[in-house]
This record gives structure tokens, C-alpha cells and sequence, in this order.
């Protein structure tokens, strides 16, 4: 699992000053901006995420193909994507999720009454439980 990586992606105008974007060594790939500026973020925006999600499936991450070996639609453009990995995996790792518990009434009204943050005890208690001290 590599840190960086750069993949060529194909710009393609949509007439109206707007770009779909496809990724030609990553079927599925695609995005879409309303102008440049937003095309190359979301461009970059979509490669992070393919790239994580290949990386959390276990997937191999192809070899990307060389800019000048790519055949480009009349109109369209390549442009190298570039993604730094670390702070994706991060962030992921640390995006809270939803979970649905049951407790008594009674405990919850006493714990609502105390104020108490139920997601900050939950995570105390799981992390204390876990053995945990750091995120793995």
C-alpha cells in the first residue's frame, strides 16, 4: 500500500463550461465539476475514495497507464491526479458512525438528568473494556 499515488484522468467538456471526469485505469471512477476549478477538486476528491475503498476491499491498485499513451475524445484533455493517502486512511478511521443501543428508562432519564454524553462514556468504557489506549 503506497502513500501517493498519480493517475491520469480524462477532462471532458460537457458544453456548458462543466467536465465529466473519468479515470481510465479505474472503471467506476467518474465525477463531474460545474467548471474547472470544481472539476480538478472533485476529480481528486473521487480518486481518494476509489483508492481507500480499493485499499479496504484489498484489491490490487493498478499500474497507471502513461498520460501520452491514452486515447482522449475530440475536445478532451488529460491531467495528472495526485492523492497523498495518510491523511484519507485517518480520517476514515476516525469518522464517527451511528450506532443504536438499548438501555433502561430509567438509566437513561438519571443519565440525561446527570448530562451526560453518551457518546464520549461509550467510547471511555469500550476503549477501558477494548484494552485500548490509542487508536490502533
Amino acid at each position: 500500500m503506497a502513500d501517493k499515488y498519480i493517475f491520469p484522468a480524462i477532462f471532458d467538456p460537457d458544453g456548458s463550461g462543466g467536465y465529466t471526469i473519468t479515470f481510465p485505469d479505474l472503471p467506476g471512477c467518474i465525477t463531474e465539476g460545474d467548471n474547472l476549478e470544481e472539476a480538478l477538486y472533485m476529480a481528486k476528491d473521487a480518486l481518494e475514495l476509489f483508492i481507500y475503498n480499493l485499499e479496504e476491499e484489498g484489491k490490487q491498485i493498478p499500474i497507471p497507464t502513461p498520460p501520452e499513451k491514452i486515447k482522449v475524445p475530440k475536445g478532451a484533455f488529460v491531467n495528472l491526479i495526485e492523492v497523498y493517502m495518510p491523511p484519507i486512511r485517518d480520517e476514515m478511521a476516525n469518522k464517527s458512525i451511528n450506532k443504536t443501543l438499548t438501555l433502561p428508562r430509567w438509566l437513561n432519564e438519571a443519565a440525561e438528568k446527570a448530562n451526560v454524553n453518551f457518546s464520549q462514556l461509550l467510547q471511555s468504557a469500550l476503549k477501558e473494556y477494548l484494552g485500548i489506549h490509542d487508536r490502533p
